[in-house]
């Protein structure tokens, strides 16, 4: 945890989370119906995840206070949010998520974005083996469909929502490296770089677009970090973004976040604050020596001060799932 992120913001990043986990309205349900009896409440159709507006937004927020408690156990949200996973995360839950999910016609569902922080979530419940246990089934459901899912795309989507292809293979490749699925993260990589290995000369000229809370380019950035050795991204960086600063200065500014209550405009904050962890991961993978490395994390700095006002605003267009991007972003 950063230093600059103290007990009481943590506090109020945590309380969010728990008052949007269990609200179960407003609801966008992105749902399959095969015929009438499919026709059910977000809570009926998901016992896990119901919440948060969608079912994206209730995964990452279980892994915001999954975060948070490995970070300040001892603070005076954990009991609260150490009884909430436990409730939520229930092996009869899991159970009701895992059957929508097998149900013929949803192969595609939440893919990739609510499969990567499914994953996420799984990792931040390493030390509390109860909650990853029972989360286990809709784990391994979702880790068997990557591969073939991969294997079957041909081009990647290169979108600023949550249909991009990049930061899920980034959080997935995270996964499988740390729980030692070596298989899965061979096909990650072999994706990887048939999707962007030979990419040149891209531009922020047209990011972001008016929706977006994703950077396409940034996005790619980072995975291809976990994907090359140092050496080779810092040759791949150079040809892929070009125009990076080597002077230290200012070369990336933030994008605009107004101040409105629309759920669409809500994203452009998360542009900033998913900036900014991908750009200090970009620097950290580069050499020590790498001068660009100033710049980046200067434009990483800049870029979660600007995100983290709006991940505090009270409205439920932004309050049900920023809160989870500013956490990213200062951990």
């Amino acid at each position: 945890m950063k230093a600059d992120v103290d007990t009481e913001l943590a506090t109020r990043l945590a309380g969010m989370a728990l008052d949007s986990i269990q609200r179960e309205y407003p609801n966008h349900i992105s749902h399959w119906l095969n015929d009438d009896a499919d026709a059910s409440t977000p809570r009926e159709l998901h016992p896990a995840f119901f919440g948060c507006l969608d079912w994206h937004s209730a995964v990452h927020n279980h892994w915001l206070l999954a975060r948070l408690l490995n970070c300040f156990p001892e603070a005076d949200f954990a009991r609260a949010a150490q009884t909430l996973l436990t409730e939520q995360l229930t092996a009869r839950n899991i159970a009701g998520e895992c059957e929508y999910l097998a149900t013929p016609g949803r192969e595609g569902f939440e893919r990739p974005y609510g499969w990567a922080w499914l994953l996420a979530l799984d990792s931040e419940l390493a030390s509390r083996p109860k909650q990853r246990k029972a989360l286990g089934p809709l784990v391994g459901l979702i880790a068997e469909w990557i591969g073939p899912w991969l294997a079957a795309l041909p081009y990647p989507v290169r979108a600023g929502e949550h249909s991009n292809t990049a930061f899920g293979l980034a959080l997935m490749l995270d996964w499988a490296r740390e729980s030692g699925r070596q298989a899965l993260e061979q096909s990650i990589v072999t994706a990887s770089l048939r999707f962007f290995a030979e990419d040149r000369g891209a531009t922020f000229a047209w990011e972001p677009s008016g929706h977006d809370f994703i950077s396409p380019v940034l996005a790619e950035a980072d995975l291809m970090s976990r994907v090359l050795e140092s050496g080779k991204f810092a040759d791949w960086l150079g040809v892929f973004l070009p125009g990076i600063a080597t002077n230290g200065g200012i070369w990336l500014t933030p994008a605009a976040m107004p101040e409105s209550t629309d759920y669409k405009l809500a994203h452009l904050p998360g542009v900033n604050l998913s900036r900014s962890w991908m750009l200090a991961n970009i620097a950290n993978q580069l050499p020590a020596t790498d001068p660009r490395r100033p710049a980046l994390t200067e434009a990483a700095r800049i870029h979660a001060q600007a995100g983290l006002a709006a991940a505090l605003r009270a409205d439920y267009g932004a309050s049900h799932w920023l809160p989870t991007f500013a956490v990213r972003a200062l951990t």
